[in-house]
Order: C-alpha cells, then sequence, then structure tokens
C-alpha cells in the first residue's frame, strides 16, 4: 500500500504513512490487541506492524481497499472456518473495509488463540 520500499521504523510511522480513512480503524485494532496481549512486543516486520508474543503473534496493515488482520496461523484460521464466514480471507489474513471492522468479540478469540497456540509452543520447545 505505502508508496516506497523503506519498511517504517515503527507502527506509529506505519499509520502515518496509509491514507487518512484507514488510520482510526488500525490506531483501533491495534490498541484492542496491546488491550489484549500487554505482554507483546510491538515490532515491524515485513514491512508492516506486528505483535510478538513468543513468537510473532499477529499483524495489522492497509492495502489500497483494506485493512487487514494477519492470522500468521493458517491452522486457526480453517478451524474458525465457520466464524469467518462472508469475510474476506485469504491465507492466513482477514481483510476489511476500514468502514466496516472486525467484530471486537472476533478478534478477542483470534489473538487469545494465538497467544495459546504460542505459548504452547514456547512450552513444548523447552522440554
Amino acid at each position: 500500500m505505502r508508496g516506497n520500499t523503506v519498511a517504517p521504523k515503527d507502527t506509529d510511522e506505519y499509520i502515518a504513512s496509509v491514507p487518512q480513512h484507514f488510520r482510526g480503524t488500525l490506531e483501533k485494532l491495534r490498541a484492542l490487541i496491546q488491550s489484549l496481549a500487554p505482554e507483546a512486543q510491538e515490532m515491524i516486520s515485513y514491512q508492516i506492524p506486528c505483535f510478538k508474543y513468543y513468537y510473532m503473534l499477529v499483524g495489522i496493515g492497509a492495502n489500497k481497499q483494506y485493512c487487514s488482520l494477519y492470522v500468521m496461523s493458517p491452522p486457526l484460521v480453517a478451524a474458525m472456518k465457520a466464524e469467518l464466514k462472508g469475510l474476506k480471507v485469504s491465507g492466513a489474513t482477514i481483510h476489511f473495509e476500514p468502514d466496516a471492522p472486525l467484530p471486537v468479540a472476533l478478534i478477542k478469540k483470534i489473538v487469545r488463540a494465538r497467544m495459546q497456540e504460542n505459548k504452547e509452543k514456547a512450552m513444548a520447545k523447552k522440554k
């Protein structure tokens, strides 16, 4: 979506670089994720804002038409197929228009499930 190839240095810079009509939606999505995963580290990865909790948790972004929630777990997206019905899903990414944000309950479920997946993976590696 962004016109240059230089990665933003942080999420604030990324959000400032997208068109105005995406910014409020991305800020709300960011705040919700931060409230659900306060331990998560915010970073830029693959030129998009991501949250890391043990491993990459979720990412957010925008393209020319949609905002996106990068779930980063194809198995979770497959398991939630019925709940995602009617949404635009591509791989492990959910796309939505900025004026039609994803339901908060759905985002909460995704973030909590991803936190659990990442924690279980980290604990399994410690054994």
